[in-house]
């Protein structure tokens, strides 16, 4: 009986955690009043995974001040006196300030009923790879298609970046208290940036992994040592972590010959597909299609699909593609931190784990 007892006090237990965790992440996909709470959007719509052919080059309040980091850091000399960004909408450049744009980047990656150090840590992230941009700009190794900028955004259709005031327009009469905490965020962590061997690192980010991270080498030409596989968990919790989405053979067909107009398709579509190899987390990296070869990245472009980790089958009428995760699986997992930090984790040692190698560094001017 005593045995019993403790079993149950322990199902309780974790039931009760677990409930704790969903809670939060349930909030995205509900109405408060008239608002409209949006997913989590991946950076995938980011700079970040624009060109999936190299690394990427790289999203009053009271004051804070910047939390003090469990683990040691360095000093780091660099400007950080703000970032050009070309409005994607407009084709206008405009600037911002460093502590505006992580706040607009914090509030346009995240919601801000995530955890606060997952929030930290995203804002981090956001700021390291600004500043990486920022660097690459001012080497001269900037992309062409900025016109001088540091980088790109979006900030009326909330990528990458986002103003105070639209971000009001969404959350109506929650945004005093909902702003309030990105910036809060935002601000403790301001002085804080990733570095390897002593320069900003390529942060790329994503919504949720497979339950693993990707290589980096696996998505763009040429890796990095600190974006490897890591376990991430806390996706397998997320909502909508394993999705289907369905095509005619008219429209994948149709999507095929539109990038390689040369492939060959059988009359039977069930054999149009195999999958050939798959990355340790999961992601497709090499099927046949046809009488072609190609990357599984390739066909989640082509068919917009929310991720490369991917099984097709044919039901005889449709393809059905069961998708796992959401984003191209590299660096930090923003629902993999939120539950990192729901189980006591600190931003900086979020970070440490979805970035290992790297130091978090102080910025000095």
């Amino acid at each position: 009986m005593r045995g019993s007892k403790r079993q149950m006090k322990l199902i309780n237990t974790l039931v009760f955690a677990l409930v704790m965790f969903l809670i939060p992440l349930l909030a995205l996909n509900q109405d408060a009043g008239n608002l409209q709470l949006l997913p989590v959007r991946e950076p995938a719509q980011s700079a970040q995974t624009n060109n999936e052919n190299r690394v990427p080059a790289n999203s009053q309040p009271q004051e804070g001040d910047p939390a003090e980091p469990a683990a040691p850091h360095q000093t780091v000399e660099l400007q950080d006196d703000g970032f050009q960004i070309l409005d994607e909408r407009t084709g206008e450049l405009f600037s911002v300030s460093a502590r505006d744009y992580v706040r607009g980047a914090l509030a346009a990656e995240l919601p801000p009923t995530f955890h606060p150090e997952a929030l930290k840590a995203q804002a981090v992230a956001a700021h390291t790879y600004a500043l990486n941009l920022k660097r690459l700009n001012a080497e001269g190794l900037g992309e062409e298609r900025l016109n001088g900028a540091d980088l790109s955004a979006d900030p009326l259709n909330w990528k990458s970046y986002t103003t105070e005031a639209v971000f009001r327009e969404r959350y109506g009469e929650l945004a005093d208290a909902y702003w309030k905490t990105i910036c809060d965020a935002a601000d403790s962590v301001s002085a804080y940036l990733l570095t390897y061997e002593g320069e900003p690192i390529v942060a790329a980010y994503h919504s949720m992994s497979s339950g693993t991270t990707e290589d980096a080498a696996n998505v763009w030409i040429g890796g990095k040592p600190y974006l490897v596989p890591v376990e991430s968990f806390g996706d397998t919790l997320a909502p909508d972590f394993v999705t289907t989405e369905t095509f005619s053979a008219d429209e994948v067909a149709a999507a095929l010959r539109g990038a390689c107009p040369d492939i060959q398709l059988g009359a039977d579509p069930s054999g149009w597909f195999s999958v050939l190899e798959r990355s340790q987390g999961g992601y497709v990296t090499k099927l046949s299609a046809g009488d072609q070869q190609m990357h599984g990245k390739e066909l989640r472009s082509l068919l917009d699909l929310r991720s490369s980790d991917f099984a097709i089958s044919w039901d005889g009428a449709k393809f059905i593609f069961t998708v796992t995760g959401y984003g191209h699986g590299v660096g930090l997992s923003q629902y993999g931190a939120d539950y990192m930090a729901r189980q006591g984790a600190t931003f900086d040692e979020i970070l440490a784990h979805y970035y290992p190698g790297t130091t978090l560094a102080a910025i000095g001017q």
